[in-house]
Parts: C-alpha cells; sequence; structure tokens
C-alpha cells in the first residue's frame, strides 16, 4: 500500500494489487477489502484498489513505491 496525495484527507492509502494468473478475473476490490478487513486498521483500510500486471522495482527486487505515489494511474479495465 502507498499513501497518494488528496485535497480532502491529504492522503489516502491506496493498494496496488498483482494477481497470480488462476486469480485473474476472480478477485475484486471488494474481496480485497473484505480480506484486510481484520488484518489492518480501518484508517489503513485502502480506498483505491488498483490490480497491475507487475510493479515496479529496483534493481535488488524491492518495490519502488516513491514510484507508484509519482506515475500516474495505470489501472487496468475493470472487466477482471
Amino acid at each position: 500500500m502507498v499513501g497518494i496525495p488528496d485535497p480532502a484527507a491529504g492522503e489516502i492509502p491506496k493498494a496496488f494489487v498483482v494477481l497470480k494468473d488462476e486469480c485473474k478475473g476472480r478477485v475484486s476490490e471488494d474481496d480485497i477489502r473484505e480480506y484486510l478487513k481484520d488484518k489492518v486498521a480501518h484508517y489503513k483500510m485502502p480506498r483505491q484498489v488498483e490490480f497491475r500486471n507487475e510493479l515496479p522495482k529496483t534493481a535488488v527486487g524491492k518495490v519502488l513505491r516513491r514510484a507508484l505515489r509519482e506515475e500516474p494511474s495505470k489501472q487496468e479495465s475493470t472487466t477482471r
């Protein structure tokens, strides 16, 4: 999850999710939120969920959260 700018709240949590091939088309944003419901505090619950094919990574393999925060949305079509 990454904090993204929001005019009203300052920053809101956004989840970037890469699904396994067998889960594509079967998992929705609501499924992700339901899974996280008892795992994260209510204020950390992602208000936006973006499904991606891959995440930007460093040469070492760590996720580049800064790149996710700065780049415009590359959300896949909602027909999963």
